[in-house]
């Protein structure tokens, strides 16, 4: 711990990104140059290399964060609002003295009036959610109304979420409001734009990843100009800050699934005084874990939360959250069609559950608009292995079992694999209790599929 006096309460700055992946940063192993803003932030904070959103879709995703419970106990599953009753954390805030602000994805967090947000900010009003400059003067005109009071402001870019800087969908889908959104400060070319390992390396995939490179530039623009302000104002001692990004990118086998990449965030958390510059956390941590730290720092009961407290891991009094596995779920799409999915994994395994996967019905979502899953089709008719990856994604198996140390990028299905039983039922075990204590009410579902064993956690 840096020791030095902490400002009790402090304000919290909460920055979200819209589909940046969780390795997209260069803190986090990302391209070089992509992000020098978060890289800074970084190197002033704690990074978490295991934490996961609990859904890899947007306002679940969000509405999870704000409440501290699964998408399935909250009501918010998909793009529908959060139960009435259901406490959410800018009201614990409020009662607690604090001012409460949004800026950009703001019907992303429903019903929007129970917030009781004391300043709002539309994406219309932030260039599209994508203007750095835009971001960081609706940031200081909160912050000079919040005086003399601690205050919450959650930032949400609306960057690297489609369309992606450079592509044509852009001016289909902003019109003449396009003009409004300004350049990155670079812009990343089909030449230097690797893309990952579970995709693909045609041009046509290059090409759009660069595009999202781009963005994600633009996005860290947005975090710097907002940290300036900060500075500025003379706060940034006074500030918490956490940097995280709701779901992965909108790609082919990320966003709206159940992999790694898909709820794989990049969090970093900076608080002065009371966090180490340059720490590492390696341990399993879940967004449902942000309301109860903010309730804590603020001085307030959490309540019923599925989350666990982070400060006695970033203040180095304690061991704080001890995990050895992590779970993450998946309902419905934008689109609300419904993909029922949940994931376990572990140090070294992941394994998923595709509650919907029948062997004919036909998965659909936003990340495959674009280029690259164009590609993948066109590429398919005469490559074997693209074909069988663009067929394993629209049906995949009941099960999917991977080893994330040796395949990262959750290629090799080896859940039919005799030698890896035992690996299996352990994490079908894990799963079914879990699906229990949380009164998961797909429950029933996954035991019919997988059989009674995994009751029991014996062997079927």
């Amino acid at each position: 711990m840096t020791g030095g006096t902490a400002v009790t309460p402090p304000n919290i700055l909460l920055i979200t990104a819209d589909d940046m992946e969780g390795t997209t940063p260069g803190a986090f192993g990302g391209p070089a140059g992509v992000t020098p803003a978060l890289d800074r932030l970084a190197a002033e904070g704690m990074v978490f290399r295991r934490a996961h959103v609990a859904i890899a879709v947007c306002q679940p995703s969000r509405s999870a964060i704000m409440t501290g419970q699964w998408p399935h106990r909250n009501g918010a599953e998909g793009f529908q609002p959060i139960n009435d009753g259901v406490p959410l954390l800018t009201s614990l805030l409020s009662a607690a003295g604090y001012s409460v602000g949004i800026l950009g994805k703001v019907n992303h967090l429903q019903p929007v009036e129970r917030f009781g947000w004391d300043t709002v900010v539309e994406m219309r009003d932030l260039g599209l959610g994508r203007d750095p400059a835009r971001y960081a003067d609706e940031a200081a005109g909160f912050l000079a109304r919040a005086e003399g009071r601690p205050w919450f402001l959650m930032v949400n870019a609306h960057d690297p979420h489609r369309p992606f800087h450079g592509s044509a969908d852009v001016a289909e889908m902003f019109g003449a409001a396009a003009s409004d959104i300004p350049e990155p400060s670079r812009v990343f070319g089909a030449d230097h734009a690797v893309p990952p390992g579970y995709l693909p390396d045609l041009p046509a995939v290059r090409e759009e990843y660069a595009q999202y490179l781009s963005s994600a530039r633009r996005c860290d623009d947005v975090v710097g100009a907002v940290l300036g302000r900060l500075d500025a104002a003379g706060l940034t001692d006074s500030t918490l800050v956490v940097f995280l990004s709701d779901n992965g990118m909108a790609f082919p086998f990320s966003k709206a699934n159940c992999y790694l990449q898909s709820t794989h965030t990049p969090l970093i958390v900076r608080w002065p005084g009371q966090v180490d510059p340059g720490e590492e956390a390696d341990r399993f941590v879940t967004m449902l874990d942000l309301f109860p730290t903010f309730c804590e720092v603020g001085g307030v009961e959490p309540g019923d939360t599925d989350g666990r407290s982070l400060v006695p891991l970033l203040t180095g009094g304690a061991p704080g959250v001890e995990r050895d596995h992590i779970v993450t779920v998946f309902h419905e799409t934008a689109a609300k069609r419904r993909y029922e999915m949940r994931c376990v994994q572990n140090e070294r395994y992941g394994y998923i559950w595709n509650g919907w996967a029948d062997g004919t019905t036909d998965y659909r979502a936003e990340n495959m608009a674009g280029l690259s899953w164009s590609a993948m089709l066109a590429a398919a008719s005469s490559d074997d292995a693209v074909s069988e990856r663009v067929r394993f994604y629209r049906t995949r198996a009941v099960e999917e079992l991977y080893d994330l140390v040796e395949d990262p990028d959750s290629l090799d299905n080896l859940a039919n694999r005799p030698e890896y039983r035992e690996q299996l039922t352990s994490m079908r075990s894990l799963l079914g209790r879990w699906m229990a204590d949380t009164g998961d009410p797909r429950r029933t579902s996954f035991e019919g599929a997988i059989g009674t064993a995994v009751r029991d956690g014996d062997e079927p």
